[in-house]
């Protein structure tokens, strides 16, 4: 990870899907940047059609544990991003305690597989209702608090390298991700008089949970041709301090920092902009 400086000294970052995962690696991050965080997980499972395992309230404790490990306050609740009105108390809990919001990372997202037209219903909904539907709650949520401090700000949308290209095998998925670049350009529009910024990052082969090989060996092994529009990340090295040698997957932490960077000034001309975090994978 890249060595803090304390570019978020004395602001407030708001981390959906906190739990672990990237979530976690932006909470901490931002952390040791010296934001004190708002954070929330659901802490539970979101659906039976998502088929990896949900994350725990002691994942958001471990959290819990980090943040305050560096040093920074920390107000984490298990929230679902799909409930508006508990993000909503949660926000003015956080602005009461904290005293401003600064930066909104939303997070939060689930994945499943199958081919569009066989998909449930509750397939679609729940990738939709989370991924797309959640991130507006989020916003809806946040947005005001970040007017009303008048220190304008950043937003950080996750989305994916599925809301750039075609993938199929999870065009609800696709389909989500490609809604938050929608959302990203839109909402920087309306919030760049305010000085607040709106910038979405595409991460690809991170190392979370998400990520089931079994279930994507599943899908390519049903149907080969899908393969291609998957290209494997590169190898690359791992230095860390802890670990060496190759990885085929990024670190939730490398994103981590594409996200420090956007939540501080040294981005301060970036807005509406979509930014790969994929070594170059969608250049294939």
């Amino acid at each position: 990870m890249a060595a803090a400086n304390g570019s978020l000294e004395g602001r407030v970052a708001f981390v959906t899907g906190a739990a672990r995962g990237q979530g976690r690696a932006h909470a901490i991050r931002l952390a040791r940047e010296g934001a004190d965080i708002i954070a929330a997980d659901i802490c539970a499972p979101v659906s039976d059609t998502i088929t990896y395992p949900a994350a725990s309230p002691e994942d958001l404790a471990e959290t819990v544990r980090g943040v305050e490990a560096a040093g920074r306050k920390v107000l984490a609740r298990a929230v679902d991003v799909r409930d508006l009105a508990a993000q909503q108390e949660l926000v003015a809990d956080g602005v009461e305690q904290f005293g401003r919001l600064d930066v909104v990372v939303a997070n939060a997202g689930v994945l499943s597989w199958g081919r569009v037209w066989e998909l449930t219903p509750e397939q679609w909904d729940t990738v939709v209702d989370v991924n797309l539907n959640g991130t507006w709650r989020t916003i809806k949520a946040a947005v005001p608090a970040m007017i009303e401090a008048g220190n304008g700000g950043s937003i950080i949308i996750v989305s994916s390298s599925a809301g750039l290209k075609a993938t199929p095998g999870n065009s609800h998925y696709a389909a989500s991700k490609h809604g938050l670049v929608a959302l990203t350009n839109s909402l920087a529009l309306e919030v760049g008089e305010f000085g607040i910024r709106v910038n979405s990052i595409h991460p690809y082969s991170i190392d979370t949970p998400m990520i089931e090989p079994e279930a994507m060996a599943a899908i390519f092994a049903k149907f080969p041709s899908f393969l291609h529009s998957f290209a494997p990340m590169p190898y690359h090295k791992v230095t860390d301090g802890k670990n060496e040698g190759l990885a085929a997957f990024m670190e939730p932490e490398e994103v981590a920092n594409v996200v420090a960077w956007l939540a501080g000034d040294g981005s301060a001309t970036l807005s509406g902009s979509q930014i790969a975090v994929d070594r170059g994978v969608l250049k294939y």
